[in-house]
């Protein structure tokens, strides 16, 4: 008979054991992972409630300094709890509690060389990584290593579903600007089918369990976190019967070739977390906040950092907008709403010039604006000619960039077309965001790798793209087309696990400058305002054109002059990936709900909404898609009926 050992949350001692099995428990015991040591090979499985969420998955590493792969010996077990209080300024929710039981097991391998699996788990969250002492073997102390492969796996039942993004090999898409997390998802796919390029699939990945012959059915969260330049991104193989995705590293051919596919580290060392948001409902996937829960600030905010909202000309004026007359005129737009930033895309220091972007950022400044700047990271990873090049490449380049851009007051850069996820490209993010901070600056990344835990550990940190985000949406009307899909599915992966630059909040009707020409937005004007709820980033883009000055009616245009880009607490209401999304967010004592409808034909939900105010507003589409502002009708228990339309949304605040 198997041996199982449970773990007493209350003891903290290390002990020893030859049981076959361990089993930790979260602190309200409903989730259980159990770890199973059988003939040298480590495995792992995760129920929650008696729902089979995660079958024995395989564990282990394969390193310079020794083989953790097959062959191993468990020798000791070591537990405790662990709790964190923290407060953040700039993801789904200001302050968190992590309690969670921490088990340590330190394993042998057949010639001796050790390491250890750390899992924590908590009430809806299961992470692990993997740590390495210093080895000494062959008369010699081993103070380094290479770490190869990851035999990490998850192991879903047979008919769970997908909704998962293809990742894409290297050196691909406009001018070699690939991989950058750009991909469409599935939705409700089965597991075995083979990604599009052959690649695997990029973090988060989002998984429908289903039971069985329990009729149970849940959903679990797949991501990483705490990757700094220390070590490289990873991502998911393809589905393999048996052993389900394991965990990949980068493509050799990333960064143009240079640098290594595998993670150098110093002994003793640690990977980063692997994570498993798991629950019987969409709530814990939507509300995790595990992501953060794991990692710690990496150095402390050089100043206070503003959150807002911004204006973009480029989205749909494009490059011939940056000019020095269209920027006042999009500054004077960001004056008029209320807007705290305007950014300035690419190829201004050839279409405008450094002296009279100085010039502009004065403009900016006496109107109430500040400026944000773009910058192309290039080096040599990639041929996308766009500039400012060879800027943010280098540390003294960067030094000289942002000692001119603090000087002139400018007070954010976005920094686009990165090389991949090696540790070298890691590095490069962690560096300009250290130099960043020195003089003041807020980052956000586009054309890059999805972030792993960065509001918490990089103060300046803003958000990252790594979306098929609203610029496709201006550049082929099929974007156009799935944009609901997309921003109905993203609450429950990609921007659950971090903040997203969707990239704008869209209010012309037709995707041109004269807002009469080439292909129409589908959704409605209602789906926009929600839109910028339901999209989480501390500052957020909302894409308006001078002529919407004109053209908004004053309520939407009142809405989108208070909009709040920071939550003091976020919760899930009701929706279904790629259909539906409602939620509610809390700025202080104020309460919003959005909505959003991607279905083909209207629903009609009955929500609880007793928590919010007597006198909460209700904007809404009419059965034509026309905006309507009207009091919201709720019955004696709080309840209100409401209809979104298809390719619509409401906002109650």
């Amino acid at each position: 008979m198997r041996k199982t050992l449970f773990l007493s949350i209350f003891l903290t001692s290390s002990v020893f054991t030859q049981a076959d099995d361990v089993t930790v428990l979260s602190p309200d015991s409903n989730l259980q992972v159990t770890i199973s040591t059988n003939d040298g090979d480590v495995t792992y499985a995760a129920t929650l409630g008696g729902l089979q969420v995660l079958e024995k998955s395989s564990l282990g590493l394969k390193t310079s300094v020794g083989d953790f792969t097959h062959g191993l010996t468990m020798k000791n077990c070591h537990k405790k709890e662990v709790f964190d209080c923290y407060t953040m300024r700039s993801t789904k929710t200001a302050s968190s509690e992590y309690h969670a039981n921490q088990l340590t097991l330190d394993f042998e391998n057949q010639e001796g060389r050790t390491f250890s699996i750390i899992f924590q788990v908590s009430n809806n969250d299961i992470a692990f990584r993997y740590s390495i002492p210093r080895q000494k073997f062959d008369d010699k102390e081993y103070k380094r290593a290479i770490v190869y492969q990851e035999k990490s796996s998850f192991l879903f039942p047979d008919r769970t579903t997908t909704f998962i993004s293809p990742q894409i090999g290297p050196e691909t898409g406009w001018e070699q600007t690939k991989p950058s997390y750009e991909e469409g998802y599935s939705a409700d796919a089965p597991m075995a089918v083979r990604s599009q390029y052959g690649h695997g699939y990029i973090f988060p990945a989002l998984f429908h369990v289903q039971g069985g012959k329990s009729q149970q059915e849940g959903w679990a969260l797949v991501s990483e976190t705490g990757v700094t330049g220390g070590y490289c991104g990873s991502h998911l193989s393809d589905y393999q019967s048996g052993t389900g995705y394991t965990v990949a590293y980068p493509d050799k051919g990333e960064n143009n070739g240079f640098g290594s596919e595998y993670a150098g580290i110093p002994l003793p060392g640690e990977t980063p977390w692997r994570t498993i948001t798991v629950g019987t409902s969409l709530k814990p996937i939507v509300e995790t906040t595990i992501s953060y829960d794991l990692v710690s600030p990496l150095y402390e905010a050089s100043t206070d950092y503003q959150s807002g909202r911004y204006t973009w000309s480029w989205l749909i004026w494009q490059d011939n907008s940056i000019n020095y007359d269209d920027q006042v005129k999009f500054i004077d737009l960001a004056s008029a709403m209320g807007f705290e930033y305007c950014l300035v895309d690419n190829w201004w220091d050839t279409q405008i010039g450094r002296e009279r972007i100085a010039e502009l950022s004065q403009y900016a400044q006496s109107k109430g604006v500040h400026l944000m700047l773009w910058y192309n990271s290039n080096g040599f990873w990639n041929d996308a000619p766009q500039g400012p090049r060879d800027c943010m490449n280098t540390n003294i380049a960067r030094e000289r960039e942002m000692a001119w851009m603090q000087r002139i007051g400018i007070k954010g850069i976005k920094v686009d077309f990165f090389g991949g996820d090696k540790q070298e490209t890691m590095r490069l993010y962690e560096d300009i965001l250290s130099d960043a901070n020195r003089y003041g600056l807020q980052v956000i990344f586009h054309g890059c790798t999805v972030p792993r835990g960065w509001e918490r550990m990089y103060p300046n940190y803003v958000a990252s793209e790594a979306v098929l985000a609203s610029e496709n949406v201006f550049f082929n009307e099929g974007a156009a087309i799935r944009q609901p899909f997309d921003l109905t599915l993203h609450p429950f992966c990609r921007n659950a696990t971090a903040s997203m630059d969707w990239g704008g909040i869209i209010m012309n009707k037709y995707l041109s400058k004269d807002n009469k020409s080439r292909h129409r937005r589908k959704t409605t004007d209602i789906f926009e305002l929600a839109s910028g709820i339901i999209m989480q980033t501390s500052i957020q883009c909302v894409a308006m054109q001078p002529n919407n000055l004109d053209e908004l009616p004053q309520f939407e245009m009142d809405f989108l002059r208070q909009l709040p880009t920071t939550w003091d607490e976020t919760c899930f209401i009701d929706g279904y990936p790629g259909k539906y999304i409602i939620l509610a967010r809390r700025h202080g004592d104020d309460w919003y709900v959005a909505g959003l409808n991607a279905k083909k034909e209207p629903i009609t939900l009955t929500l609880d909404l007793s928590f919010l105010s007597d006198d909460a507003t209700l904007y809404i589409d009419d059965t034509k898609g026309a905006p309507v502002q009207t009091t919201l009708k709720r019955d004696k228990k709080g309840r209100a009926k409401i209809t979104l339309q298809s390719n619509g949304g409401m906002v109650i605040y």
